[in-house]
């Protein structure tokens, strides 16, 4: 299904063949469209369905992507998966939560977010900031507004553009994190978006006070294998696939 008009979501049951797949929060599978080639698509699913079922979404930017876009309902496609490290949420119990999300950016801590809110008593006050481009961008809108409703979490949406009839905060996702509710000393926070918000993102939070050994950031930058071994993915001494978040 469309989430927008340059962003679906695909539904994947495994085959007779194939077993479930049991994945934590941040991690990542490779989808394999025949005919087409591989891409590294973060899980945004409940990591703690019992179902069986993974959701992935997908904005359709290249070969590989517009061919995933295409697919109809049983039709098969590749997997291989999980990878990465997860978002390291046994070592945040206790803290408040601050997750900071840019546009697609949103789906790669979309599992996080859910396994926190099943497990609401090992956190404190969980803060969501959300930021598109313009309303129609938005992603899972109408769980923002729902999570904004329950105790103990503060859920806050801008937009770079507005448009007639928006309410909202206008501006970058950067301006929401002085409006909000959490203890810097006892916060730690998870970011997904594009770098250089990620970047001003990380520096508003070390201006309310959280450290840099509490802030997460994730990215899927040019990954190609998977496991650590082309080197499409280093950064510095440190290879995305394997050793983000």
């Amino acid at each position: 299904w469309d989430e927008t008009h340059d962003v679906f979501s695909l539904l994947l049951e495994p085959t007779d063949q194939c077993q479930a797949l049991q994945f934590s929060p941040g991690q990542f599978n490779m989808l394999y469209s025949f005919g087409a080639g591989e891409s590294a698509i973060s899980i945004s699913s409940d990591p703690e369905a019992s179902d069986g079922k993974l959701v992935h979404t997908i904005r359709r930017v290249g070969t590989v992507t517009s061919a995933l876009s295409r697919l109809n309902t049983g039709d098969q496609i590749g997997l291989r998966g999980p990878f990465g490290n997860p978002w390291p949420m046994d070592a945040m119990r206790g803290r408040d939560l601050v997750f900071v999300a840019g546009g697609i950016g949103l789906a790669p801590v979309r599992p996080a977010i859910l396994h926190a809110l099943s497990h609401r008593d090992d956190y404190g006050k969980i803060v969501i900031l959300a930021g598109a481009r313009e309303p129609k961008e938005v992603m899972f809108a109408e769980e923002l507004n729902q999570w904004g409703t329950l105790d103990g979490v503060e859920s806050r949406l801008t937009v770079d553009r507005a448009e007639e009839g928006w309410t909202r905060s206008v501006g970058v996702v950067t301006k929401l994190i002085p409006k909000a509710d959490f203890d810097p000393a006892n916060a730690a926070a998870l970011i997904c978006g594009p770098e250089i918000m990620m970047r001003y993102t990380a520096i508003e939070l070390r201006n309310r006070g959280v450290t840099d050994d509490r802030i997460f950031v994730t990215m899927e930058r040019n990954m190609k294998c998977a496991i650590a071994i082309c080197g499409h993915c280093q950064l510095g001494p440190e290879f995305i696939c394997k050793d983000g978040p």
